[in-house]
């Protein structure tokens, strides 16, 4: 399929319920669940990584729709395959996945921030190595009908360099930081993430 055709295709879907179906409503459960749980154990630095990844998720999301809307195409598509088009780049599934990436990868942390893998500090290591994985999952979603990267020099190394080295970054130094820095990070992205969303979307319509 060509640019113009999966732009298209995705902009027809864009936020209309005709193709919803009901297993939206268990996987929304799932992330009620895995929060609620976190918090019965009082896991507050998993909450605080999984909250930071989900914001920066939705600031690239915002910005690939915006270089839709300025440029003719997103770097990154959602054509078919998804209930809901929340984005142009990302359907309902797949936010709900990133909704609790950044708490369940956490887990996987060493105890100790500053503890040193291979000379590097953990933290940064765990970031770039789960951005790598996910870069290589990106490869597979791109080889299906669903999930399209629009231009051809956009791929898994861009991926991998520019959105999620920074998504796991922001999860995991997140992680470790002081509960004031923590929610001033987090609530300060997603203001931002909610102004652009009410502005471009809710009054200029542009995404």
């Amino acid at each position: 399929m060509n640019s113009p055709e999966v732009t298209q295709m995705a902009l027809s879907i864009l936020r209309k319920g005709d193709n919803f179906q009901w297993y939206v409503i268990t996987l929304l459960a799932l992330v009620v669940y895995v929060y609620t749980n976190e918090v019965a154990k009082k896991n507050w630095k998993g909450i605080a990584a999984g909250l930071a990844l989900y914001s920066v998720h939705w600031f690239y999301e915002i910005l690939n729709a915006l270089i839709q809307h300025f440029s003719g195409h997103a770097l990154w598509t959602v054509p078919t395959g998804t209930a809901f088009l929340l984005l142009i780049g990302v359907g309902i599934e797949l936010s709900f996945m990133f909704s609790i990436a950044g708490l369940v990868m956490s887990k996987l942390l060493p105890a100790d921030p500053s503890l040193k893998i291979l000379g590097i500090n953990n933290r940064l290591l765990f970031a770039v190595g789960n951005a790598a994985f996910f870069s290589i999952v990106e490869i597979f979603l791109a080889k299906t009908p669903a999930f399209v990267w629009v231009y051809p020099w956009w791929g898994a190394f861009p991926v991998f360099v520019t959105v999620y080295i920074p998504f796991f970054l922001a999860a995991f130094y997140c992680h470790d930081w002081k509960p004031r820095a923590q929610i001033t990070f987090i609530s300060s992205v997603a203001a931002v993430d909610i102004l652009a969303v009410i502005v471009f979307a809710g009054i200029l319509k542009w995404i």
